[in-house]
């Protein structure tokens, strides 16, 4: 391994020889602790994760993440060895484009999420548009978001704000997920989403539409959360020369990264994809009786983690 140390790194070299970066290092230096020992081979597992996942992740999920895969590290621990390999996760800017036109004549929906407890999917989709800025101008996309695991459930992008394009987000989580009667669609009061068009393909899948008080985002503050992780993680870094070109990078960020891969805490630590498949498996249904409640979210944490 000292031979081809300048050709590869430590991690390729022990992993081709299915060997720890501990042990190697202990070779090197026979009166290295065992602590200082593990410490490297966990410099080692800290950068491969801050690196898989772009550099988004902080201390928090960067311990998780090691939890998930068998070390026992604390979040002190932790945040101390990102500190000293000097690896900062993204953090939310303050910008902010108004993207909510409420000034309009058009039908109000109640607000039907206020105090209401989601207990499993397809119970309650949260719904918005944000805005992406390119070379070639304004780009939109309307996002829909499942409420109880916070999966992205439809979204489309356009060089519009129209009602079209909510129309298009909304019609794809309706083909994609098959919504039972009485779904909620949670929405601002934007002019897009009291349109007719809008308003109309709610009530053509016997849907129930929702909205937040005239000024209120409190009630949104899911999609709003999605929406500001989104931009923070994935775009106020980037320039976009294209529509295109951000439309690609927003299809990889949710697609295959946020739905599939990307921790949240209030899922448990578990990414929305994997918290619905586990909560829809005989396994989950079995440790939500045993827990004795109905709402997995109050105990998630009590029999994921432990």
């Amino acid at each position: 391994m000292k031979q081809h140390q300048n050709q590869y790194s430590v991690d390729e070299l022990c992993n081709t020889l299915q060997v720890s970066r501990s042990g190697y290092y202990r070779y090197l230096n026979p009166e290295i602790s065992p602590r200082e020992a593990e410490t490297e081979e966990l410099n080692g597992e800290i950068n491969r994760i801050y690196q898989e996942n772009k550099c988004r992740y902080g201390s928090p999920r960067v311990t998780v993440q090691l939890r998930n895969e068998g070390w026992r590290v604390g979040k002190n621990r932790g945040a101390r060895l990102m500190k000293n390999e000097r690896l900062i996760g993204l953090h939310a800017k303050k910008k902010r484009i108004t993207t909510t036109d409420s000034k309009h004549n058009g039908r109000i929906a109640p607000n039907l999420v206020k105090g209401l407890e989601v207990t499993a999917p397809n119970q309650v989709w949260v719904a918005d548009i944000s805005y992406i800025q390119t070379q070639q101008g304004w780009s939109y996309l309307a996002a829909v978001l499942d409420l109880y695991s916070r999966k992205i459930v439809g979204w489309q992008m356009a060089t519009n704000r129209e009602a079209s394009l909510v129309v298009s987000g909304l019609t794809k989580a309706i083909e994609d997920r098959c919504p039972p009667k009485g779904l909620i669609v949670h929405t601002d009061r934007g002019s897009q989403y009291v349109s007719d068009d809008s308003l109309e393909l709610v009530e053509e899948h016997d849907l129930e539409a929702s909205m937040s008080a005239k000024g209120n985002c409190y009630d949104n503050a899911t999609m709003e959360s999605f929406l500001g992780t989104l931009k923070t993680e994935e775009i106020w870094e980037r320039e976009y020369k294209t529509h295109q070109e951000a439309r690609a990078s927003v299809f990889e960020y949710i697609e295959t990264y946020y739905n599939r891969d990307r921790i949240h805490t209030s899922l448990g630590n578990q990414a929305p994809e994997s918290f619905e498949r586990f909560f829809s498996s005989p396994a989950g249904e079995e440790k939500k009786r045993a827990a004795g409640l109905l709402n997995c979210k109050e105990t998630i944490n009590m029999i994921t983690l432990n």
